[in-house]
Protein backbone atom coordinates (compact mmCIF):
# COMPACT_ATOMS: atom_id res chain seq x y z
CA UNK A 1 0.00 0.00 0.00
CA UNK A 2 2.00 2.74 1.29
CA UNK A 3 6.10 1.47 -0.06
CA UNK A 4 5.08 2.85 -3.09
CA UNK A 5 5.42 6.32 -1.72
CA UNK A 6 8.42 8.05 -3.29
CA UNK A 7 8.01 11.39 -2.50
CA UNK A 8 6.48 12.07 0.72
CA UNK A 9 3.94 15.28 0.95
CA UNK A 10 3.47 16.29 5.06
CA UNK A 11 0.49 18.42 3.72
CA UNK A 12 -1.84 15.49 1.92
CA UNK A 13 -0.76 13.31 5.23
CA UNK A 14 -1.82 16.14 7.43
CA UNK A 15 -5.44 16.86 4.94
CA UNK A 16 -5.88 13.02 5.11
CA UNK A 17 -5.59 12.85 9.22
CA UNK A 18 -8.20 16.01 8.98
CA UNK A 19 -10.90 13.80 6.77
CA UNK A 20 -10.59 10.62 8.79
CA UNK A 21 -11.22 12.45 12.05
CA UNK A 22 -13.95 14.46 10.93
CA UNK A 23 -16.12 11.81 9.97
CA UNK A 24 -14.51 9.07 12.37
CA UNK A 25 -17.94 7.46 13.39
CA UNK A 26 -18.15 6.43 9.49
CA UNK A 27 -14.73 5.47 8.61
CA UNK A 28 -14.78 3.29 12.02
CA UNK A 29 -17.89 0.96 10.17
CA UNK A 30 -16.24 0.28 7.08
CA UNK A 31 -13.07 -0.15 8.99
CA UNK A 32 -14.39 -3.12 10.87
CA UNK A 33 -16.74 -4.00 7.18
CA UNK A 34 -12.84 -4.06 5.44
CA UNK A 35 -11.57 -6.82 8.12
CA UNK A 36 -14.57 -8.59 8.33
CA UNK A 37 -14.64 -9.07 4.57
CA UNK A 38 -11.02 -10.13 4.37
CA UNK A 39 -11.79 -12.76 6.99
CA UNK A 40 -15.23 -13.64 6.45
CA UNK A 41 -13.98 -17.18 5.67
CA UNK A 42 -11.66 -17.32 9.44
CA UNK A 43 -12.87 -20.59 11.11
CA UNK A 44 -13.09 -18.29 14.21
CA UNK A 45 -15.53 -15.85 12.90
CA UNK A 46 -17.55 -18.98 11.23
CA UNK A 47 -17.85 -20.75 14.62
CA UNK A 48 -18.99 -17.91 16.11
CA UNK A 49 -21.96 -18.05 13.46
CA UNK A 50 -21.34 -14.32 12.14
CA UNK A 51 -21.91 -15.56 8.75
CA UNK A 52 -20.25 -12.94 6.89
CA UNK A 53 -22.16 -10.11 8.39
CA UNK A 54 -20.02 -6.98 8.62
CA UNK A 55 -22.46 -4.28 10.77
CA UNK A 56 -21.42 -3.44 14.06
CA UNK A 57 -24.72 -4.90 15.41
CA UNK A 58 -24.44 -8.23 14.35
CA UNK A 59 -20.43 -8.36 15.49
CA UNK A 60 -21.12 -7.31 18.99
CA UNK A 61 -23.93 -10.03 19.29
CA UNK A 62 -21.61 -12.82 17.85
CA UNK A 63 -18.53 -12.08 18.62
CA UNK A 64 -17.49 -12.24 22.86
CA UNK A 65 -14.96 -9.58 24.32
CA UNK A 66 -11.41 -11.75 24.94
CA UNK A 67 -8.15 -11.82 26.20
CA UNK A 68 -5.02 -13.62 25.14
CA UNK A 69 -5.82 -16.76 27.14
CA UNK A 70 -9.00 -17.11 24.93
CA UNK A 71 -7.22 -16.82 21.68
CA UNK A 72 -4.33 -19.15 22.89
CA UNK A 73 -5.46 -22.50 21.08
CA UNK A 74 -6.04 -20.43 17.80
CA UNK A 75 -2.19 -19.02 18.73
CA UNK A 76 -1.16 -22.35 19.17
CA UNK A 77 -2.57 -24.28 16.11
CA UNK A 78 -0.84 -21.73 14.14
CA UNK A 79 2.18 -22.09 15.72
CA UNK A 80 2.49 -25.56 15.47
CA UNK A 81 2.17 -25.15 11.52
CA UNK A 82 -1.85 -25.11 10.97
CA UNK A 83 -1.73 -23.22 7.53
CA UNK A 84 -6.19 -22.93 7.40
CA UNK A 85 -7.97 -20.00 7.99
CA UNK A 86 -7.94 -19.94 11.44
CA UNK A 87 -8.07 -16.50 12.89
CA UNK A 88 -7.86 -14.73 9.31
CA UNK A 89 -8.62 -15.56 6.22
CA UNK A 90 -5.15 -15.58 4.23
CA UNK A 91 -2.30 -17.70 6.62
CA UNK A 92 -0.99 -16.27 9.32
CA UNK A 93 2.56 -16.82 8.89
CA UNK A 94 4.81 -14.30 10.99
CA UNK A 95 4.08 -13.71 14.75
CA UNK A 96 5.27 -11.54 17.18
CA UNK A 97 6.66 -11.54 20.75
CA UNK A 98 4.79 -9.44 22.94
CA UNK A 99 7.57 -7.71 25.72
CA UNK A 100 5.57 -10.34 27.51
CA UNK A 101 7.76 -9.06 30.76
CA UNK A 102 4.82 -9.32 33.58
CA UNK A 103 4.34 -13.37 33.13
CA UNK A 104 7.77 -14.08 32.78
CA UNK A 105 7.71 -15.38 29.19
CA UNK A 106 6.72 -13.61 26.19
CA UNK A 107 3.01 -13.94 24.24
CA UNK A 108 3.08 -14.63 20.49
CA UNK A 109 0.06 -12.35 18.64
CA UNK A 110 -0.54 -12.46 14.71
CA UNK A 111 1.37 -10.24 12.55
CA UNK A 112 0.49 -9.62 8.91
CA UNK A 113 1.01 -7.05 5.97
CA UNK A 114 -2.13 -5.11 6.81
CA UNK A 115 -0.75 -4.52 10.29
CA UNK A 116 2.55 -3.36 8.80
CA UNK A 117 0.52 -0.69 6.49
CA UNK A 118 -1.23 0.60 9.88
CA UNK A 119 2.65 1.09 11.35
CA UNK A 120 3.26 2.85 8.43
CA UNK A 121 -0.05 4.93 8.46
CA UNK A 122 0.80 5.48 12.12
CA UNK A 123 4.45 6.87 11.49
CA UNK A 124 3.49 8.97 8.37
CA UNK A 125 0.81 11.18 10.60
CA UNK A 126 3.05 11.41 13.77
CA UNK A 127 6.13 12.41 11.18
CA UNK A 128 4.10 14.94 9.38
CA UNK A 129 2.96 16.72 12.30
CA UNK A 130 6.02 16.78 14.17
CA UNK A 131 8.55 17.68 10.90
CA UNK A 132 6.03 20.57 10.58
CA UNK A 133 7.06 21.62 14.19
CA UNK A 134 10.43 20.66 14.18
CA UNK A 135 11.75 20.15 9.83
CA UNK A 136 14.75 17.80 9.97
CA UNK A 137 16.98 18.53 6.66
CA UNK A 138 19.10 16.41 5.92
CA UNK A 139 20.62 14.92 9.13
CA UNK A 140 21.19 11.94 10.78
CA UNK A 141 19.34 9.85 13.79
CA UNK A 142 21.36 8.60 16.43
CA UNK A 143 19.35 5.70 17.09
CA UNK A 144 19.48 3.04 19.77
CA UNK A 145 17.92 0.59 17.66
CA UNK A 146 18.26 -2.94 18.26
CA UNK A 147 16.79 -5.56 15.90
CA UNK A 148 16.49 -9.19 17.45
CA UNK A 149 16.62 -11.60 15.09
CA UNK A 150 13.22 -13.71 13.61
CA UNK A 151 13.03 -17.37 14.01
CA UNK A 152 11.52 -20.19 13.12
CA UNK A 153 8.73 -21.84 15.54
CA UNK A 154 8.25 -25.44 15.34
CA UNK A 155 5.56 -25.21 13.20
CA UNK A 156 7.26 -23.20 10.36
CA UNK A 157 6.08 -19.78 11.60
CA UNK A 158 8.39 -16.97 11.94
CA UNK A 159 8.54 -14.85 15.08
CA UNK A 160 10.28 -11.39 16.41
CA UNK A 161 9.23 -9.23 18.52
CA UNK A 162 6.85 -6.16 16.37
CA UNK A 163 9.06 -3.79 16.00
CA UNK A 164 11.85 -6.84 14.66
CA UNK A 165 8.79 -7.19 12.37
CA UNK A 166 8.40 -4.11 11.15
CA UNK A 167 12.06 -3.56 10.45
CA UNK A 168 12.48 -6.60 8.71
CA UNK A 169 9.16 -6.58 6.36
CA UNK A 170 10.12 -6.17 2.81
CA UNK A 171 8.81 -2.51 2.01
CA UNK A 172 10.70 -0.78 5.15
CA UNK A 173 13.29 0.42 3.62
CA UNK A 174 11.57 1.88 0.37
CA UNK A 175 8.26 3.59 2.64
CA UNK A 176 10.69 4.94 4.94
CA UNK A 177 13.53 6.62 3.05
CA UNK A 178 11.23 9.60 2.45
CA UNK A 179 10.57 10.14 6.38
CA UNK A 180 13.10 8.62 7.97
CA UNK A 181 16.77 10.60 8.60
CA UNK A 182 19.01 8.11 7.96
CA UNK A 183 20.88 6.26 11.37
CA UNK A 184 23.96 7.04 12.19
CA UNK A 185 24.99 3.48 12.60
CA UNK A 186 25.27 1.06 9.41
CA UNK A 187 22.93 -1.49 9.42
CA UNK A 188 25.35 -4.55 10.71
CA UNK A 189 25.18 -2.57 13.60
CA UNK A 190 21.51 -2.59 14.28
CA UNK A 191 21.54 -6.07 13.58
CA UNK A 192 24.36 -7.55 15.30
CA UNK A 193 23.57 -10.41 17.95
CA UNK A 194 25.10 -8.92 20.68
CA UNK A 195 23.09 -5.91 22.25
CA UNK A 196 26.35 -4.47 24.42
CA UNK A 197 28.07 -4.53 21.51
CA UNK A 198 26.10 -2.46 19.04
CA UNK A 199 25.34 0.04 21.90
CA UNK A 200 28.60 0.87 22.20
CA UNK A 201 28.86 1.05 18.50
CA UNK A 202 26.21 2.93 18.46
CA UNK A 203 27.69 5.69 20.34
CA UNK A 204 30.74 5.53 19.16
CA UNK A 205 29.11 6.27 15.64
CA UNK A 206 26.89 8.97 16.99
CA UNK A 207 30.26 10.76 17.93
CA UNK A 208 31.84 10.00 14.15
CA UNK A 209 28.95 11.91 12.68
CA UNK A 210 28.08 14.33 16.00
CA UNK A 211 27.65 17.59 13.87
CA UNK A 212 25.39 15.49 11.36
CA UNK A 213 23.12 14.20 14.66
CA UNK A 214 19.93 16.06 14.44
CA UNK A 215 17.79 13.58 16.70
CA UNK A 216 18.39 10.99 19.14
CA UNK A 217 15.59 8.26 19.18
CA UNK A 218 14.49 5.15 20.51
CA UNK A 219 11.49 3.17 20.66
CA UNK A 220 10.95 3.48 24.57
CA UNK A 221 12.96 6.34 26.73
CA UNK A 222 14.00 3.43 28.79
CA UNK A 223 16.94 2.77 25.86
CA UNK A 224 17.86 6.19 25.39
CA UNK A 225 18.63 6.75 29.66
CA UNK A 226 20.20 3.28 29.61
CA UNK A 227 22.47 3.95 26.47
CA UNK A 228 23.70 7.44 28.06
CA UNK A 229 24.35 6.09 31.44
CA UNK A 230 26.69 3.64 29.21
CA UNK A 231 28.58 6.54 27.80
CA UNK A 232 29.04 7.98 31.39
CA UNK A 233 31.10 4.57 31.89
CA UNK A 234 32.69 4.17 28.29
CA UNK A 235 33.45 8.05 27.46
CA UNK A 236 37.33 7.46 27.51
CA UNK A 237 37.23 4.09 25.74
CA UNK A 238 35.40 6.27 23.11
CA UNK A 239 37.98 8.75 22.46
CA UNK A 240 40.87 6.54 22.68
CA UNK A 241 38.84 4.26 19.45
CA UNK A 242 38.43 7.88 17.82
CA UNK A 243 41.77 8.76 19.00
CA UNK A 244 43.91 5.72 17.17
CA UNK A 245 40.80 4.71 14.46
CA UNK A 246 40.48 1.36 16.05
CA UNK A 247 37.70 -0.01 17.26
CA UNK A 248 37.73 -1.46 20.64
CA UNK A 249 38.91 -4.75 21.14
CA UNK A 250 35.64 -5.90 23.06
CA UNK A 251 33.63 -5.54 20.06
CA UNK A 252 34.22 -9.08 19.01
CA UNK A 253 31.25 -9.19 16.06
CA UNK A 254 33.25 -9.92 12.87
CA UNK A 255 30.14 -8.33 10.47
CA UNK A 256 30.05 -5.63 13.04
CA UNK A 257 34.16 -5.04 13.21
CA UNK A 258 34.23 -4.57 9.57
CA UNK A 259 30.95 -2.22 9.01
CA UNK A 260 32.89 -0.27 12.05
CA UNK A 261 36.33 -0.20 10.29
CA UNK A 262 34.75 1.60 7.32
CA UNK A 263 33.79 4.80 9.81
CA UNK A 264 37.10 4.83 12.02
CA UNK A 265 39.51 6.69 10.77
CA UNK A 266 42.39 8.58 13.43
CA UNK A 267 41.26 11.78 14.68
CA UNK A 268 43.24 12.87 17.56
CA UNK A 269 41.42 16.60 17.43
CA UNK A 270 37.33 14.93 17.67
CA UNK A 271 38.68 12.77 20.27
CA UNK A 272 40.49 15.76 21.98
CA UNK A 273 37.08 18.19 21.80
CA UNK A 274 34.76 15.21 23.26
CA UNK A 275 37.01 14.66 26.12
CA UNK A 276 37.58 18.67 26.98
CA UNK A 277 32.93 18.61 26.52
CA UNK A 278 32.87 15.73 28.95
CA UNK A 279 35.27 17.06 31.16
CA UNK A 280 33.39 20.43 31.25
CA UNK A 281 29.67 18.85 32.29
CA UNK A 282 28.58 19.46 35.63
CA UNK A 283 27.78 15.86 36.77
CA UNK A 284 26.69 14.88 33.10
CA UNK A 285 23.58 17.06 32.89
CA UNK A 286 23.05 18.98 29.02
CA UNK A 287 25.16 15.68 27.87
CA UNK A 288 23.36 15.45 24.69
CA UNK A 289 23.44 18.85 23.62
CA UNK A 290 27.36 18.93 24.29
CA UNK A 291 27.57 16.19 22.54
CA UNK A 292 25.76 16.70 19.49
CA UNK A 293 25.56 20.36 18.95
CA UNK A 294 22.95 20.11 16.34
CA UNK A 295 20.39 17.88 17.76
CA UNK A 296 16.56 19.60 17.71
CA UNK A 297 15.03 16.52 19.93
CA UNK A 298 14.83 13.52 21.56
CA UNK A 299 12.05 11.06 20.62
CA UNK A 300 10.83 8.01 21.96
CA UNK A 301 8.13 6.54 23.80
CA UNK A 302 7.66 8.44 26.87
CA UNK A 303 4.25 7.61 28.52
CA UNK A 304 3.14 5.07 30.51
CA UNK A 305 5.79 2.96 32.32
CA UNK A 306 8.49 5.52 30.78
CA UNK A 307 7.83 8.35 32.60
CA UNK A 308 9.78 7.64 35.80
CA UNK A 309 12.99 7.55 33.06
CA UNK A 310 11.98 11.50 32.12
CA UNK A 311 13.50 12.79 35.15
CA UNK A 312 16.60 10.99 34.12
CA UNK A 313 16.19 11.84 30.43
CA UNK A 314 15.76 15.66 31.15
CA UNK A 315 19.36 15.92 32.50
CA UNK A 316 20.74 14.45 29.85
CA UNK A 317 18.90 16.79 27.16
CA UNK A 318 19.08 19.85 29.01
CA UNK A 319 17.15 22.38 27.24
CA UNK A 320 16.22 20.14 24.19
CA UNK A 321 12.55 19.20 23.77
CA UNK A 322 11.35 15.96 24.51
CA UNK A 323 8.52 14.16 22.19
CA UNK A 324 6.86 11.00 23.05
CA UNK A 325 6.50 8.98 20.08
CA UNK A 326 3.08 7.11 18.95
CA UNK A 327 0.96 4.76 21.01
CA UNK A 328 0.38 1.04 20.50
CA UNK A 329 1.22 -2.29 21.15
CA UNK A 330 2.44 -5.75 19.88
CA UNK A 331 -1.13 -6.36 19.07
CA UNK A 332 -1.57 -3.39 16.91
CA UNK A 333 -1.03 1.06 16.83
CA UNK A 334 -4.05 2.60 18.52
CA UNK A 335 -3.29 6.13 18.51
CA UNK A 336 -0.80 9.08 17.10
CA UNK A 337 0.82 12.41 18.95
CA UNK A 338 0.40 15.24 16.76
CA UNK A 339 0.74 17.85 19.40
CA UNK A 340 4.94 16.95 19.23
CA UNK A 341 5.32 20.48 21.10
CA UNK A 342 3.18 19.24 24.94
CA UNK A 343 5.72 17.75 27.72
CA UNK A 344 5.60 13.94 27.54
CA UNK A 345 3.80 14.03 30.92
CA UNK A 346 0.83 15.92 29.10
CA UNK A 347 0.95 14.28 25.78
CA UNK A 348 -2.33 13.00 24.35
CA UNK A 349 -2.91 10.85 21.51
CA UNK A 350 -5.20 11.10 18.83
CA UNK A 351 -7.18 7.71 17.84
CA UNK A 352 -6.88 7.15 14.24
CA UNK A 353 -10.34 5.71 12.96
CA UNK A 354 -8.61 4.02 9.54
CA UNK A 355 -6.12 1.70 11.80
CA UNK A 356 -8.33 -0.79 13.38
CA UNK A 357 -11.63 -1.04 15.26
CA UNK A 358 -12.07 0.51 18.57
CA UNK A 359 -14.59 -0.17 21.76
CA UNK A 360 -14.07 1.37 25.30
CA UNK A 361 -15.43 -0.12 28.46
CA UNK A 362 -16.32 2.21 30.73
CA UNK A 363 -14.61 1.99 34.44
CA UNK A 364 -17.02 3.79 36.86
CA UNK A 365 -15.85 4.51 40.38
CA UNK A 366 -18.27 2.85 42.62
CA UNK A 367 -18.27 3.89 46.76
CA UNK A 368 -17.65 0.35 48.36
CA UNK A 369 -19.99 -0.86 50.88
CA UNK A 370 -17.78 0.20 53.93
CA UNK A 371 -17.88 3.96 53.64
CA UNK A 372 -14.47 6.21 52.27
CA UNK A 373 -13.02 3.23 50.11
CA UNK A 374 -13.34 3.08 46.45
CA UNK A 375 -12.40 0.54 43.59
CA UNK A 376 -12.27 0.64 39.82
CA UNK A 377 -15.44 -2.06 38.70
CA UNK A 378 -16.17 -2.44 35.06
CA UNK A 379 -18.72 -2.14 33.26
CA UNK A 380 -18.94 -4.67 30.32
CA UNK A 381 -20.82 -2.86 27.80
CA UNK A 382 -18.49 -1.31 25.69
CA UNK A 383 -19.39 2.20 23.89
CA UNK A 384 -17.37 3.03 20.17
CA UNK A 385 -14.87 5.81 19.47
CA UNK A 386 -17.55 8.89 18.94
CA UNK A 387 -19.56 7.80 22.24
CA UNK A 388 -16.79 8.10 24.97
CA UNK A 389 -17.13 10.97 27.22
CA UNK A 390 -14.39 13.30 28.23
CA UNK A 391 -12.79 13.44 31.76
CA UNK A 392 -13.79 9.24 31.68
CA UNK A 393 -11.60 6.44 31.67
CA UNK A 394 -12.12 3.24 29.67
CA UNK A 395 -10.60 0.34 28.53
CA UNK A 396 -9.49 -0.58 25.14
CA UNK A 397 -11.18 -3.00 22.67
CA UNK A 398 -9.59 -3.99 19.66
CA UNK A 399 -10.07 -5.30 16.52
CA UNK A 400 -7.31 -5.46 14.09
CA UNK A 401 -6.86 -6.68 10.30
CA UNK A 402 -4.47 -9.77 12.08
CA UNK A 403 -6.81 -11.96 13.80
CA UNK A 404 -7.53 -10.00 16.91
CA UNK A 405 -11.70 -9.40 17.22
CA UNK A 406 -12.81 -7.39 20.19
CA UNK A 407 -9.79 -8.09 21.83
CA UNK A 408 -9.17 -6.23 25.29
CA UNK A 409 -6.10 -4.69 25.17
CA UNK A 410 -5.14 -4.28 29.11
CA UNK A 411 -4.72 -0.26 29.00
CA UNK A 412 -6.54 1.97 30.67
CA UNK A 413 -7.34 5.52 29.03
CA UNK A 414 -8.63 8.82 30.01
CA UNK A 415 -10.21 10.67 27.37
CA UNK A 416 -8.72 14.33 27.41
CA UNK A 417 -10.91 15.63 24.55
CA UNK A 418 -11.30 15.38 21.02
CA UNK A 419 -9.76 16.31 17.45
CA UNK A 420 -12.61 16.55 15.19
CA UNK A 421 -14.47 13.54 16.01
CA UNK A 422 -11.86 10.85 17.05
CA UNK A 423 -11.34 11.16 21.04
CA UNK A 424 -7.49 12.46 22.09
CA UNK A 425 -6.57 9.93 24.98
CA UNK A 426 -3.79 9.53 27.57
CA UNK A 427 -2.45 6.28 29.06
CA UNK A 428 -3.42 5.63 32.35
CA UNK A 429 -2.43 2.72 33.22
CA UNK A 430 -2.22 -1.28 32.82
CA UNK A 431 -5.96 -2.55 33.92
CA UNK A 432 -4.30 -5.34 36.09
CA UNK A 433 -3.78 -4.43 39.80
CA UNK A 434 -0.16 -4.95 40.11
CA UNK A 435 -0.10 -5.10 44.43
CA UNK A 436 -2.83 -6.39 45.98
CA UNK A 437 -3.06 -8.80 49.23
CA UNK A 438 -6.29 -8.14 50.86
CA UNK A 439 -8.77 -5.60 50.41
CA UNK A 440 -5.79 -2.99 49.25
CA UNK A 441 -5.56 -2.58 45.42
CA UNK A 442 -2.90 -0.32 44.19
CA UNK A 443 -1.57 -0.09 40.31
CA UNK A 444 1.38 0.85 38.83
CA UNK A 445 0.80 4.44 38.75
CA UNK A 446 0.46 4.17 42.51
CA UNK A 447 3.75 2.52 43.13
CA UNK A 448 5.61 5.12 40.55
CA UNK A 449 4.10 7.68 42.98
CA UNK A 450 5.26 5.94 45.83
CA UNK A 451 8.87 5.62 44.83
CA UNK A 452 8.77 9.01 43.43
CA UNK A 453 7.67 10.79 46.86
CA UNK A 454 11.06 8.64 48.44
CA UNK A 455 13.57 9.20 46.00
CA UNK A 456 13.07 12.78 46.67
CA UNK A 457 15.25 11.94 49.95
CA UNK A 458 17.94 10.46 48.13
CA UNK A 459 18.06 13.73 45.74
CA UNK A 460 18.85 15.37 48.99
CA UNK A 461 22.41 12.96 48.94
CA UNK A 462 22.87 13.77 45.14
CA UNK A 463 21.59 10.07 44.73
CA UNK A 464 19.06 8.75 42.64
CA UNK A 465 16.54 5.44 42.14
CA UNK A 466 18.14 4.03 38.67
CA UNK A 467 15.50 1.57 38.37
CA UNK A 468 12.73 -0.50 40.54
CA UNK A 469 10.13 -3.07 40.66
CA UNK A 470 8.07 -5.05 43.11
CA UNK A 471 6.59 -7.80 44.27
CA UNK A 472 4.62 -9.62 46.97
CA UNK A 473 5.74 -11.58 49.70
CA UNK A 474 3.66 -14.36 51.17
CA UNK A 475 6.01 -16.59 52.59
CA UNK A 476 5.42 -15.39 56.42
CA UNK A 477 1.96 -14.33 57.75
CA UNK A 478 0.92 -11.29 56.90
CA UNK A 479 1.99 -10.71 53.34
CA UNK A 480 4.01 -7.78 52.65
CA UNK A 481 5.04 -5.56 49.74
CA UNK A 482 8.69 -5.47 48.68
CA UNK A 483 10.20 -2.93 46.64
CA UNK A 484 13.45 -3.48 45.01
CA UNK A 485 16.13 -0.48 44.11
CA UNK A 486 18.62 0.28 42.25
CA UNK A 487 20.51 3.26 43.13
CA UNK A 488 23.28 5.69 41.85
CA UNK A 489 25.79 5.38 44.75
CA UNK A 490 26.09 4.53 48.98
CA UNK A 491 23.34 6.13 50.90
CA UNK A 492 23.17 5.90 54.85
CA UNK A 493 21.61 3.88 56.84
CA UNK A 494 19.10 6.58 57.68
CA UNK A 495 18.35 7.61 54.42
CA UNK A 496 17.25 4.67 53.37
CA UNK A 497 14.88 3.63 56.62
CA UNK A 498 13.71 7.03 55.95
CA UNK A 499 12.83 6.33 52.19
CA UNK A 500 11.53 2.91 53.01
CA UNK A 501 8.94 4.39 55.60
CA UNK A 502 8.02 7.31 53.41
CA UNK A 503 7.07 4.38 50.45
CA UNK A 504 4.93 2.41 53.25
CA UNK A 505 2.99 6.09 53.80
CA UNK A 506 3.07 6.96 49.90
CA UNK A 507 0.22 4.08 49.11
CA UNK A 508 -2.75 6.47 50.61
CA UNK A 509 -5.11 3.64 49.01
CA UNK A 510 -7.50 3.39 51.67
CA UNK A 511 -7.62 -0.31 51.82
CA UNK A 512 -3.64 -0.83 52.25
CA UNK A 513 -3.71 2.03 55.16
CA UNK A 514 -6.40 0.21 56.85
CA UNK A 515 -5.10 -2.92 56.53
CA UNK A 516 -1.75 -2.11 57.29
CA UNK A 517 -3.13 -0.22 60.82
CA UNK A 518 -4.26 -3.80 62.02
CA UNK A 519 -1.27 -5.38 60.66
CA UNK A 520 -3.48 -7.55 58.11
CA UNK A 521 -0.53 -6.30 55.88
CA UNK A 522 3.12 -6.46 57.33
CA UNK A 523 5.85 -3.60 56.63
CA UNK A 524 6.56 -2.61 53.47
CA UNK A 525 10.34 -3.71 52.95
CA UNK A 526 13.00 -1.87 50.24
CA UNK A 527 15.12 -4.63 49.35
CA UNK A 528 18.36 -2.31 47.61
CA UNK A 529 20.30 -4.33 44.37
CA UNK A 530 23.80 -4.37 43.49
CA UNK A 531 24.56 -1.70 40.60
CA UNK A 532 23.91 -3.56 37.22
CA UNK A 533 20.93 -6.29 38.85
CA UNK A 534 18.15 -4.43 36.44
CA UNK A 535 21.15 -4.97 33.21
CA UNK A 536 20.79 -8.40 34.17
CA UNK A 537 17.49 -8.76 34.00
CA UNK A 538 17.45 -7.06 30.40
CA UNK A 539 19.60 -9.38 29.45
CA UNK A 540 17.13 -12.61 30.36
CA UNK A 541 14.44 -11.17 28.40
CA UNK A 542 16.86 -10.44 25.29
CA UNK A 543 17.76 -14.05 25.71
CA UNK A 544 14.22 -15.10 25.26
CA UNK A 545 14.25 -13.50 22.31
CA UNK A 546 12.54 -10.14 23.15
CA UNK A 547 14.47 -6.84 21.13
CA UNK A 548 16.30 -4.62 23.47
CA UNK A 549 14.97 -1.64 22.29
CA UNK A 550 11.30 -3.09 22.75
CA UNK A 551 12.34 -3.94 26.93
CA UNK A 552 10.19 -2.49 29.58
CA UNK A 553 11.06 -3.26 33.27
CA UNK A 554 8.88 -4.99 35.14
CA UNK A 555 7.02 -3.29 37.79
CA UNK A 556 5.82 -6.35 39.19
CA UNK A 557 7.23 -9.68 39.54
CA UNK A 558 5.07 -12.11 39.92
CA UNK A 559 5.32 -15.75 41.71
CA UNK A 560 5.85 -17.66 38.45
CA UNK A 561 8.31 -15.08 37.25
CA UNK A 562 10.89 -17.43 39.03
CA UNK A 563 14.39 -16.49 37.06
CA UNK A 564 13.80 -12.62 37.68
CA UNK A 565 12.78 -13.08 41.02
CA UNK A 566 15.93 -15.48 41.34
CA UNK A 567 18.25 -12.60 39.72
CA UNK A 568 16.55 -9.66 42.13
CA UNK A 569 16.95 -11.62 45.34
CA UNK A 570 20.77 -12.96 44.54
CA UNK A 571 21.65 -9.68 44.14
CA UNK A 572 19.85 -8.02 47.51
CA UNK A 573 22.71 -6.06 49.45
CA UNK A 574 20.32 -4.54 51.92
CA UNK A 575 17.25 -4.90 52.97
CA UNK A 576 14.77 -2.16 55.14
CA UNK A 577 11.09 -3.08 57.15
CA UNK A 578 9.22 0.17 57.36
CA UNK A 579 8.36 1.24 60.98
CA UNK A 580 5.69 3.75 59.38
CA UNK A 581 2.92 1.83 60.72
CA UNK A 582 4.36 0.68 64.03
Amino acid sequence: MLEKVEEFNMERVIEEFERVTKDAGRIQKETLKKILEDNASAEYLLNLGLNGRTDPESFKAFVPLVTHKDLEPYINRILDGDTSSVLTGKPITTMSLSSGTTQGKPKFVPWNDELFDTTLQIYHTSFAFRNREFPMNNGKALGFVYSSKQFKTEGGVLAGTATTNVFRSPGFRTAMKSIQSPFCSPEEVIFGPDFHQSLYCHLLCGLIFREEVHMVSSTFAYSIVSAFRTFEQVWEELCVDIKQGVLNSKVTVPSVRTAMSKLLKPDPELANLIHNKCMGLSNWYGLIPELFPNVKYVYGIMTGSMEPYLRKLRHYAGELPLLTSDYGSSEGWIATNVKPRVPPELATYTVLPQIGYFEFIPLRELAETNGDSSFLCMDPKPVGLTDVKVGEEYEIVITNPAGLYRYRLGDVVKVMGFHNSAPEVKFVRRSNLLLNINIDKNTEKDLQIAVESASQLLAEEKLEVIDYTSHIDLSKEPGHYVIFWEISGEASEEVLGGCCNCMDKAFVDAGYTSSRKVNCIGALELRLVRRGTFQKILEHYVALGSAANQFKTPRYVGPTNTRVLQILNENVVKSYLSTAFN
